[in-house]
C-alpha cells in the first residue's frame, strides 16, 4: 500500500505482536505516527527461522524480519529483498532478511544490534525492539504434567481446554520493550495467532505488570477469522477475555473489530480449511470494562504469493490496514 502522510506530528505508539498482524498494522500506521515500536513476539521456531535456530543458535528472525519490512521507508525493491524467499538450492524456503538477520548477529555478537543495523539499512520509521533478548522456547503444560514444547507444536495441537503456556528458560524483559510501553500514548495489541504469537509475548515476565503502569490508552485489534482446534467458535470477547488472562489483569481499553463478515465465497476460497468469520456479541460489549468499534475491516484486495511464500500456510483474509490505522488515530483524538 502506497500512500502519503497524514499527521507531521501524533503520538508515540507501542505495537505489540508479531508475524502477519502487526506486518499489517505496522505498513499503514507508519504513515500517520512517525514515533512507532514494533514490540516483536521471540519464539518462533518454525520453517526458515526455526532451521536457523536449530543450526547456527541465534534468536529467531522471522517475525523481526516482518515488523523491519513493515515499517520500511526505503524503495520497493529493498523491501522485496528483505522479504525474497529462496524458492530451489541450498537456501531453499529461507528469507533473504532472514539469512542477513542472522548473519549480523554472528558478526556483532548481538540481535539488538544487528536489528538497529537492519533498521538503519531499511530506513525504517520507528524502531522494532523484541520483546526479549532471553532465548526461550514456548512450552504447553497439559493437565496430566505432560508437556508441548515449542511454537510450531503447540501452533499444530489442537486444544481443547484454555491452554496453561510458559517460555523455557524463563524470559527476561527487554528493557527498551518496557520503556516503549512506559512512554507510549497509545499500546496497540496486534491481531494474530492467539497461543502461539500473541500469548507467548505478553506472557514474558514484566510485560503485563508494563502494561498495568502505562498511562497510554491499550487497544486490542481483534483477528477476522478463528484458527481451526484452538479457536473455535471464540467470539471477539473471548480473544480478549484470553489475552488478558497472559496479561493477568484487566488492562484493555479499545477493542477495534470487524462487523462485515467475509462472504462464503470468500472464506471457502482464500481461508484455511476449518477457519471461520469471528463473530461478536452486543450484549457482552455493552457490560465490558472495554469500549467496542466495530467497523467493516476486510480488505478487497488479497496477496499474491510467490511459489515459496507458500511453503507458509496462511490465510488471505486480511485487515484493510488503513482503516485500522484511521481507527486507532481517531481513539487518541478522541
Amino acid at each position: 500500500m502506497e500512500t502519503t502522510p497524514r499527521t507531521p506530528r501524533g503520538p508515540k505508539v507501542a505495537v505489540i505482536g508479531g508475524g502477519t498482524g502487526s506486518f499489517t498494522i505496522l505498513s499503514a500506521l507508519k504513515y500517520y505516527v512517525p514515533g512507532i515500536t514494533a514490540i516483536v513476539n521471540m519464539s518462533d521456531d518454525g520453517g526458515s527461522t526455526g532451521i536457523l535456530r536449530d543450526e547456527l543458535g541465534v534468536l529467531p528472525p522471522g517475525d523481526v524480519r516482518q515488523c523491519l519490512v513493515a515499517l520500511s521507508k526505503s524503495d520497493q525493491t529493498m523491501r522485496d529483498l528483505f522479504n525474497y524467499r529462496f524458492e530451489e538450492g541450498t537456501f531453499h524456503g529461507h528469507s533473504f532478511g532472514n539469512l542477513f538477520l542472522t548473519a549480523l548477529e554472528k558478526t556483532t555478537g548481538s540481535f539488538a544490534e544487528a536489528v538497529e543495523t537492519a533498521g538503519e539499512i531499511l530506513k525504517i520509521s520507528g524502531r522494532v525492539v523484541p520483546v526479549t533478548l532471553t532465548d526461550s522456547q514456548l512450552v504447553l503444560k497439559h493437565p496430566d504434567g505432560s508437556a508441548t514444547i515449542g511454537q510450531h507444536a503447540i501452533e499444530e495441537s489442537r486444544l481443547k481446554t484454555a491452554p496453561q503456556l510458559e517460555l523455557k528458560p524463563t524470559a527476561r524483559l527487554n528493557f527498551e520493550a518496557e520503556a516503549a510501553i512506559a512512554g507510549a500514548d497509545l499500546v496497540v495489541i496486534a491481531p494474530g495467532n492467539l497461543y502461539a504469537s500473541l500469548a507467548p509475548t505478553l506472557i514474558v515476565p514484566g510485560l503485563g505488570d508494563a502494561l498495568g503502569k502505562t498511562t497510554a490508552k491499550i487497544i486490542y485489534v481483534a483477528n477476522l477469522v478463528t484458527k481451526p482446534g484452538q479457536t473455535d467458535g471464540f467470539k471477539v470477547h473471548d480473544y480478549v477475555d484470553e489475552i488478558e488472562r497472559f496479561i493477568g489483569h484487566s488492562a484493555i481499553d479499545y477493542v477495534i473489530y470487524n462487523r462485515r463478515h467475509p462472504s462464503k465465497k470468500l472464506l471457502d476460497k482464500y481461508a484455511q480449511a476449518g477457519e471461520y468469520a469471528v463473530d461478536y456479541n452486543p450484549e457482552v460489549f455493552a457490560q465490558a470494562h472495554y469500549r467496542a468499534i466495530g467497523e467493516d475491516l476486510v480488505s478487497d484486495s488479497i496477496p499474491q504469493l510467490k511459489p515459496a511464500e507458500r511453503l507458509i500456510p496462511r490465510t488471505l483474509i486480511r485487515h484493510n490496514s488503513d482503516k485500522v490505522a484511521r481507527l486507532i488515530m481517531q481513539i487518541y483524538f478522541s
